[in-house]
C-alpha cells in the first residue's frame, strides 16, 4: 500500500475506530498478507508509570490480524461475518518510544476463508501479534481468536 493510501487509511480510521486513532495507533504497513501497525508513547496513551497503557497496545495489537482478517473476507466476495471471541495477553518488557505490532501470516487467513466457503461450517483462528520496541525487544505478546462464518442466503 502507497503513503498516500496508508495516510487516508489512517485518517479515516478516526470514524471507524475513533478511540484507536485518538490513541494514535496508526497502520504502518499494509500488503496482502502481512500488516503493521504502530503506537508510540504520548501523554494521550500512557499511564501512571510513563508506559504504554496495557489497553493502548491491545488495539494496535488486535488491528493488524483484523485488518488483514477484513481484507480476506472482502476480497472473497463472499458474505461473511468475523467475530473476535477471545483474547489473551503477557506483557514482558516496559513500552515505552514506538511499538510495532506486525502480522505476517495471511497465506493462513486465505485457507480459513476459503474452508468457511466450503463447508459453510464456523472456523476459528488464533492470532498472535507481539508488540515490538524500537530496540527490537518484545515488550508484549497477544493472541486473539477470531471466528468467522458464511451467512446464510435468505
Amino acid at each position: 500500500m502507497n503513503k498516500l493510501s496508508l495516510f487516508i487509511k489512517n485518517q479515516m480510521s478516526f470514524f471507524w475506530l475513533p478511540a484507536a486513532w485518538i490513541c494514535g495507533v496508526r497502520v504502518d504497513s499494509e500488503e496482502s498478507n502481512k500488516c503493521s501497525v504502530r503506537v508510540k508513547l504520548g501523554f494521550i496513551n500512557k499511564n501512571p508509570f510513563k508506559s504504554l497503557f496495557w489497553a493502548v497496545q491491545g488495539m494496535a495489537a488486535e488491528m493488524p490480524g483484523g485488518l488483514l482478517l477484513q481484507n480476506k473476507i472482502k476480497n472473497s466476495g463472499q458474505n461473511i461475518a468475523m467475530l473476535l471471541v477471545g483474547s489473551s495477553s503477557k506483557f514482558t518488557k516496559k513500552a515505552v518510544g514506538k511499538i510495532l505490532f506486525t502480522f505476517e501470516n495471511g497465506k493462513q487467513l486465505d485457507e480459513l476463508v476459503n474452508e468457511a466457503v466450503k463447508t459453510k461450517e464456523a472456523q476459528t483462528i488464533t492470532i498472535k501479534t507481539n508488540g515490538v520496541d524500537e530496540q527490537g525487544n518484545i515488550v508484549s505478546e497477544f493472541s486473539f481468536n477470531w471466528s468467522i462464518k458464511l451467512r446464510s442466503k435468505k
